[in-house]
């Protein structure tokens, strides 16, 4: 099985909706968010997938959350701006991004990573 991981990073604001403590006030990350795509063989050329397609999906999906408040944006309008949130949306997104990609060499994505601190993330993976 081959792995691929490529990650960004944006600086954002939010404000956890129904949480008791000092995170449902606005305060902002600095925030690393990974993707990784698995699949079992390689393209003709011996990639799983290029690291440029996969990285290009993810600035895309990652670029209108840079400087913003993640609580005014449509995709967090009924989902909590939590990392949990941002990374189950980025998962779906690059995914969708990139499925014909990914259906050609029988690779799925495989899971998205997003780093709030040094010291915490959250990982979306499917059922």
């Amino acid at each position: 099985m081959f792995e691929l991981r490529v990650e960004v990073s944006f600086s954002a604001g939010h404000a956890l909706r129904g949480y008791q403590g000092k995170c449902a006030n606005p305060h902002g990350h600095n925030y690393r968010v990974q993707v990784a795509v698995e699949g079992p063989r390689l393209n003709s050329i011996g990639l799983l997938l290029d690291f440029g397609d996969l990285k290009k999906a993810l600035r895309a999906v990652c670029e209108r959350f840079d400087h913003a408040y993640l609580n005014d944006l449509p995709e967090f309008a009924t989902i909590n701006p939590s990392a949990e949130g941002v990374a189950r949306y980025v998962f779906d997104e690059v995914g969708r991004m990139l499925a014909a990609d990914l259906a050609e060499v029988g690779a799925r994505l495989k899971e998205a990573v997003v780093q709030e601190t040094d010291t915490a993330w959250a990982v979306y993976r499917p059922e």
